[in-house]
């Protein structure tokens, strides 16, 4: 695919103005031969994995950056899940945080931003060594600074592992409460997925799936900034095939600067090139807003009565634009709602115009699912287990990806706020409907799959 000198032209205008940039590159490893029985062996041969695999990582994208003047915010790193990894040491291990540990040395060692694959996936079963993984977050979470972890309780093939949903829900409490002097961050690098993908290159929910090659670069580029400034140029008169039409058009660009850094980087590392993920992630600079795209589409107030059929509108176009612009276009492509990273969604939240129940009915539309949201702290497990079970429905019915990433602000109350800073942003604490009960919880047991599931 050929990019012209006036495409690249018309990509720094999007930078300079507008807040375009390829938020990472994701350096996605197999580190599944460096399995071991004892677990400080297996930590030290993924260290040593990672910091031979990855030392080029970081010059390359800087290089790749002054290069093309497309800023590269992160650059990542992720793994082969480690509950895989680990099963030969499952039975003589106490825990896997010294894989955890490990991974942030090396991490720390190449200059990355994040590595993430500290991952189980558990959708129709929990094996001895996805339990010695689950356990073991809370204590790697707060003792590592750039390690990520994700587990996959839900799919559509499988059903609902209830039981999964469960233990999530009690480690998601146990992660706020060891890094509860830091804001609970520890929960900002973990999520809950359903139908996870195996080549996210965003965090926290990245690994390195089990039909990838030995090691490939997943980019993921955003744009909402760019894509709100083109919506707010249209006159209110303009039909709403015009702006999808607008914002396809204005998507195909941006997916073709993430084209063009994806080659390169895949060439200059000399690792095959895997996928561009187009998400309008935001962040929380004046503008860079998916909430405020809602809002140039003609929504009042994001939450307000519309705001679901904005956001799928949003949503499909910028799918389609990106489709025509690569073949690779993977990962989690389409809109990011996550509230604490979205200055609009900080404002809807706290002027009470977005609520939980809202956002659970936005991302049945969306790319992921429940991201980035407060709540707090005194909030109990079967509430956040039916929070999950929620989501996990939805993307198990609806054959999509959904994921919770949720945060209990320990000694805070709704209408408090966390502060984690860059791209985490801060998160206004929201409240949660407290009419869980503890029955359902208790039940466990498989949601079973549903009748969409039987497509062979």
């Amino acid at each position: 695919m050929h990019i012209t000198p006036a495409e690249v032209s018309e990509t720094l205008a999007m930078i300079s103005k507008h807040h375009l940039d390829i938020r990472t590159i994701t350096l996605g490893l197999s580190i599944r031969n460096c399995g071991h029985e004892d677990i400080e062996v297996c930590a030290q041969r993924i260290y040593d994995r990672l910091t031979t695999a990855a030392e080029k990582l970081v010059p390359t994208a800087e290089q790749l950056a002054r290069e093309f003047g497309i800023p590269i915010v992160n650059q990542r790193i992720s793994v082969t899940p480690i509950a895989e990894v680990c099963a030969a040491a499952a039975q003589t291990a106490e825990n896997y945080v010294p894989i955890a540990l490990a991974l942030d040395r090396a991490a720390q060692e190449v200059g990355v931003d994040f590595v993430g694959g500290f991952s189980a996936l558990v959708q129709k079963g929990t094996s001895s060594s996805d339990a010695k993984l689950i356990a073991s977050i809370p204590e790697a979470l707060a003792t590592t600074q750039r390690v990520c972890s994700s587990v996959n309780v839900a799919s559509t093939r499988a059903g609902i592992n209830m039981d999964a949903v469960l233990l999530m829900a009690q480690t998601i409490l146990a992660t706020a409460q060891a890094t509860a002097e830091r804001d609970a961050i520890g929960c900002a690098k973990l999520v809950v997925f359903a139908n996870a993908v195996e080549d996210n290159p965003f965090m926290a929910g990245a690994f390195h799936g089990s039909g990838e090659a030995e090691a490939v670069v997943n980019v993921g580029v955003s744009g909402p900034g760019v894509v709100r400034a083109v919506l707010e140029d249209l006159s209110p008169e303009a039909d709403l095939t015009t702006v999808a039409e607008k914002i396809k058009a204005t998507t195909f660009k941006i997916t073709r600067a993430g084209e063009l850094v994806a080659r390169e980087a895949s060439e200059r590392l000399g690792v095959q090139m895997g996928i561009l993920d187009l998400s309008l992630a935001p962040t929380p600079a004046e503008g860079d807003s998916v909430a405020q795209i809602l809002e140039a589409i003609g929504v009042g107030v994001c939450g307000g009565p519309g705001t679901t059929a904005a956001l799928a509108l949003l949503n499909d176009a910028v799918k389609k634009g990106g489709v025509m612009a690569s073949s690779s276009v993977g990962g989690l492509s389409g809109a990011f709602i996550p509230v604490s990273e979205d200055a609009g969604m900080i404002a809807a939240a706290e002027s009470g115009a977005l609520t939980l129940e809202k956002l659970e009915a936005m991302t049945s539309v969306c790319s992921v699912g429940l991201d980035m949201i407060a709540v707090p702290g005194d909030v109990n497990a079967e509430t956040i287990f039916g929070i999950i079970a929620d989501e996990m429905a939805i993307g198990v019915i609806n054959n999509k990806t959904t994921a919770v990433r949720l945060i209990p602000a320990i000694g805070k109350k709704a209408g408090d706020r966390l502060e984690f800073g860059g791209l985490l942003g801060s998160a206004p604490v929201m409240e949660v409907n407290r009419n869980a009960g503890t029955v359902l919880a208790a039940r466990g047991g498989r949601f079973p799959a549903p009748l969409n599931s039987l497509k062979n």
